[in-house]
């Protein structure tokens, strides 16, 4: 059996400002985590047998994981669009709106739709190319949103929209 993995759907390309000079931070910061990384790997390395070192053995492997993100922000970071700017009908819902919905148990909650780069569930910062914030995009307030999910269908009546400034 190969180890053939379909390649993943495409992420949208919008992110915000914040979320973007935090990336650009990130890569800064993985590049000089890099080579200090660097420097301990040749001083285990210089210490002899390399196939019973362990702390050789540990930074080839931290080495190895700092460059798969430094290779994926070198080719995520030119693909963003950054938007800033809120949109001319600030009363419908598009990229980088904060929600608050009231769901059928009557409870509000309240979701930032932001780019893939930057969701974050602890903060109610979701995706938009999650299905709720797809179900999301162009609606209203007072609009009633449908979405399936795993557990069976779920609606959600749109109580406000707003545009924070980051």
């Amino acid at each position: 059996m190969g180890r053939y993995r379909p390649p993943q759907p495409k992420q949208s390309p919008y992110i915000t400002r914040a979320g973007y000079l935090r990336l650009e931070a990130e890569s800064k910061s993985l590049w000089v985590r890099r080579r200090d990384v660097t420097k301990a790997l040749a001083a285990a390395a210089a210490e002899g047998d390399r196939s019973e070192n362990a702390e050789y053995i540990y930074r080839k492997k931290e080495l190895r994981e700092l460059d798969r993100r430094i290779r994926y922000l070198q080719k995520r970071l030119p693909d963003l669009k950054v938007v800033d700017t809120v949109p001319s009908n600030p009363e419908q819902i598009f990229f980088g709106a904060l929600v608050e919905l009231e769901g059928e148990d009557d409870n509000p909650v309240t979701y930032r739709i932001v780019g893939p780069d930057e969701f974050d569930p602890e903060r109610g910062w979701i995706s938009m190319d999650a299905p709720l914030a797809r179900a999301l995009l162009k609606r209203s307030v007072d609009d009633e949103v449908r979405v399936q999910t795993p557990s069976g269908e779920r609606r959600y009546w749109v109580l406000s929209v707003t545009y924070p400034v980051d």
